[in-house]
């Protein structure tokens, strides 16, 4: 019997355009030529709400269905409010720390994360949910890493859509590819 085809797959937030371009000058002026770190590329810029993991890919037709029904829910008003290095001793990565203005962000990866794990597609993580943007990863090898000491630039912004994305996995990185996107109310 042939092994069925699976896919990896997360749901995230989208950014607006006008964020990700601003984020992703402020972390190539911040980092600059650095070779400890490899940057995200600005159109990955994303804030995960659920890493799904490998699936088969015929899951995907009622994954799909679950995320569609976020769009009864309101848009996520976030603050970028500081930089995080991931842990803070010994870095894996350097995230945009966010601030949930209003909790809808929270409220949208909450509804998510119990219809897709009662639907068998996710299993919930224990620590509660922190709203980031990973935008720079620590290369393989490297021991010490400098801390970024660059504050952010201080940005309001509403995330008004949840994507269903597909990682292609390669050694330059991740690439990302939407599925389904489904508009956040307000």
């Amino acid at each position: 019997m042939a092994t069925p085809e699976r896919v990896r797959l997360f749901v995230a937030l989208e950014l607006p355009a006008r964020v990700r371009s601003e984020l992703a000058s402020w972390r190539s002026a911040a980092v600059g030529e650095r070779d400890d770190l490899r940057l995200v590329a600005p159109a990955s810029l994303h804030v995960t709400l659920a890493f799904l993991g490998s699936c088969p890919l015929s899951d995907l037709p009622e994954i799909t269905s679950l995320i569609t029904r976020a769009g009864t829910m309101s848009a996520a008003r976030l603050r970028v409010t500081g930089v995080e290095p991931v842990p803070p001793r010994r870095p894996r990565l350097f995230a945009f720390d966010l601030l949930d203005v209003d909790g809808a962000t929270i409220a949208v990866q909450a509804a998510l994360s119990d219809a897709l794990a009662s639907g068998g597609f996710y299993k919930p993580e224990k620590r509660p949910f922190w709203p980031h943007v990973t935008f720079a990863r620590v290369r393989r090898g490297v021991k010490r890493v400098e801390p970024i000491s660059s504050p952010p630039p201080e940005l309001d912004f509403t995330a008004r859509h949840v994507t269903l994305y597909r990682s292609h996995l390669s050694p330059r990185g991740a690439r990302y590819e939407a599925l389904e996107r489904v508009e956040l109310r307000g």
